[in-house]
């Protein structure tokens, strides 16, 4: 990132604070020239947060509209994929092959993010693995061009990504980053982790001590952030993820939960035909669902750590894959 951080040494007026409003529509030009909205966005960021007008047009002159980026957003969903045809996208043997070798290249790393916040190491390293292939797959837009293409030109969901656009700006200048250089995917997430600029703000964390956070080029620091996200969204160490159960009865699918919220009780489905293969207390609360397997329904009781992995992606599947692919890393690497 050392190139990067030249940009903040050339740019020293960048926290200034300048009158832009008179001068924003001759100050701009690219595909956001004479924009209205952005004059008013970076009227926003010199008034609240005291960027200097001038270099955040000239942030804005660079910026380009991607219509790839509108196509890829607005595209219609595919069809739901079922829990058998979701699980082999994620759980292969090259991507477990991979797995082991990040988790051996980085094993000292990652025993240290697991004593710190408890997070075991397979599943910092299922998450990275899942989310971009270790690396592999970290997006090839700009983040400014992604964030300001979505934050004014996509209506639907402009106004979450102005708020990303500005918690982008931000870490920027916060981590003395040239926000022209900072590449992720089509809808602004970055790095090995994916996070979104404002997870980033609230949860990646410094972990190697350099004095920055790069969670792009240095796993130190994904390694450390995705502990980071998963301890503040409530993850206990030792506790177990799911528990399988088994079903009878005509009630069954009355305890399975709407969304992913963990709103029923061991107790209440108990009472409705489910019986867990684990020992769980009746006044648990966890999120029942059921997925199509390869030889039928599974049905499944989501516990406190399985609602954590949600919060990271809020789907039930997401979170198995997570899960498993986890588990199928402890077993290819011989670890108990």
């Amino acid at each position: 990132m050392q190139v990067m951080r030249g940009w903040a040494t050339r740019n020293a007026p960048w926290v200034g604070l300048v009158s832009i409003l008179g001068t924003a529509q001759d100050a701009l030009a690219g595909d956001y020239e004479g924009s209205p909205q952005v004059a008013e966005f970076v009227g926003e960021m010199t008034r609240d947060y005291g960027f200097a007008g001038e270099q955040l047009m000239g942030v804005f002159r660079e910026a380009e509209r991607k219509q790839a980026i509108l196509d890829a957003i607005s595209k219609p969903a595919e069809r739901v994929k079922q829990w058998n045809e979701y699980r082999p996208m994620f759980i292969t043997d090259a991507r477990i092959a991979r797995g082991v070798d990040f988790w051996r290249q980085h094993e000292a790393v990652l025993a240290r993010a697991e004593q710190e916040y408890g997070v075991p190491a397979q599943v910092i390293v299922s998450i990275i693995g899942v989310e971009t292939f270790f690396g592999r797959n970290t997006g090839n837009y700009r983040v400014i061009d992604a964030l300001s293409t979505l934050g004014f030109d996509y209506p639907p969901r402009a106004e979450f990504f102005r708020k990303e656009l500005r918690e982008f700006l931000l870490l920027a200048r916060e981590e003395q980053v040239d926000p022209l250089t900072l590449k992720g995917s089509y809808a602004g997430a970055m790095g090995l982790p994916q996070f979104m600029p404002s997870s980033f703000r609230a949860y990646a964390v410094d972990f190697d001590g350099d004095g920055h956070i790069n969670i792009w080029t240095n796993p130190d620091d994904a390694i450390g952030s995705v502990a980071s996200y998963f301890k503040r969204h409530g993850w206990v160490a030792g506790e177990p993820v799911v528990s399988r159960a088994d079903v009878r009865g005509e009630q069954v699918d009355a305890g399975l939960t709407t969304g992913i919220e963990p709103t029923k009780t061991v107790g209440e489905l108990r009472a409705l035909g489910w019986s867990s293969h684990d020992a769980l207390r009746d006044d648990m609360s966890v999120t029942a669902f059921r997925l199509e397997g390869d030889n039928g329904p599974e049905y499944w009781m989501g516990l406190t750590n399985f609602y954590a992995i949600t919060r990271y992606n809020r789907s039930v599947m997401y979170a198995m894959a997570v899960h498993q692919l986890s588990e199928q890393l402890v077993q290819a690497r011989g670890v108990k």
